[in-house]
């Protein structure tokens, strides 16, 4: 699998990543076992996963896998902080429980670093600086390699961004950001994705797949082992089974018909090569979804298709996302 720098870093990723969101959950020791391998062995090295995630079970899973399936050095593991569960605040971004939350994950994974660490979102009640200063702290401090933030949204990324650039050798300049990206899923390109291209931040879209509903699967019906038939997964599906949606998920299939190549190959293939993507992280529900999504690989798609794609799912931009002379 083809390698690409995270950000303006000298850290190469594998261009897909593996996302971890239901190891301990809904994802078996066994299938989660099945996924890693598989990945590995197409070359994959970015698994990304997060505390909260299975509430530890994933990170957990994950560190027993290193230490049995697949060797910790050919891995750059990425895990989040900050977020918790708790109903009168989501969010904790404070210096303290994040260097906590980083302390617990290295126990369960069962490593004395990660590759990357990212706070999980912005905390409005926290000063940014205290909780930048986590990230300065676990990068001094060797438990973590690089660092980077998740869910900021425009300004948020960059005021983030350029504290850390003010003060250069003293401060962890940010590699990453993750955020939901998608053709169904464009929200970033009004903001985010400027600010991340002009400071070299690269970017991990969560959900590539729309949630799962670009590879078609929902055209017709629900299928019953789908994310969408799910109780507590079916919220997550639903905002993208509308008619803008519909329209969207039927332009990529006209697009895989005519490549003779699949729904879910055109939407991975085109959120792959965006400008500023590092690599899209795919949750898979077994080895042979994660099969179908690493044979994407091999294709790249046509610059017409790639055109069509972008103006049947073109985000809405108004003043002032971008330049007002051309409103």
């Amino acid at each position: 699998m083809e390698q690409r720098h995270l950000g303006r870093t000298g850290l190469r990723v594998s261009r897909i990543g593996l996302g971890t969101l239901t190891w301990g959950r809904d994802t078996d020791e066994r299938d989660a076992a099945d996924q890693l391998k598989t990945f590995w062995e197409a070359g994959g090295t970015l698994v990304d996963t997060a505390d909260v995630y299975g509430d530890g079970e994933a990170e957990y899973l994950l560190g027993q896998l290193m230490e049995g399936l697949v060797p910790r050095r050919d891995l750059v593991i990425s895990t989040k902080a900050g977020s918790v569960p708790d109903p009168d605040r989501r969010v904790d971004g404070s210096r303290g429980h994040l260097l906590a939350a980083l302390d617990a994950s290295l126990a369960r994974l069962g490593t004395e670093y990660v590759d990357v660490w990212h706070i999980h979102a912005y905390d409005p009640d926290t000063p940014l600086e205290e909780t930048l200063q986590a990230l300065d702290l676990a990068v001094s401090s060797g438990r973590a390699r690089y660092a980077g933030v998740s869910n900021f949204c425009g300004w948020q990324l960059a005021k983030a961004a350029t504290w850390q650039l003010a003060a250069p050798g003293i401060r962890t300049r940010l590699s990453s950001t993750q955020l939901e990206y998608s053709l169904l899923q464009r929200g970033i390109e009004r903001e985010v994705l400027p600010a991340a291209l002009d400071l070299g931040i690269g970017l991990l879209p969560s959900s590539p797949l729309g949630r799962g509903v670009l590879t078609g699967k929902y055209r017709n019906a629900t299928p019953a082992d789908s994310r969408g038939a799910s109780e507590h997964l079916a919220p997550f599906v639903a905002p993208y089974l509308d008619d803008t949606a519909s329209r969207i998920v039927d332009a990529v299939q006209t697009a895989a018909d005519g490549l003779a190549v699949t729904p879910l190959q055109v939407a991975l293939a085109w959120i792959r090569d965006r400008p500023g993507v590092a690599a899209p992280i795919v949750g898979a529900r077994n080895a042979q979804q994660l099969t179908a999504a690493l044979s994407v690989e091999t294709l790249s798609l046509p610059d017409e298709i790639c055109r069509a794609l972008d103006d049947v799912s073109a985000p809405v931009h108004r003043y002032p996302d971008h330049d007002w002379s051309t409103l």
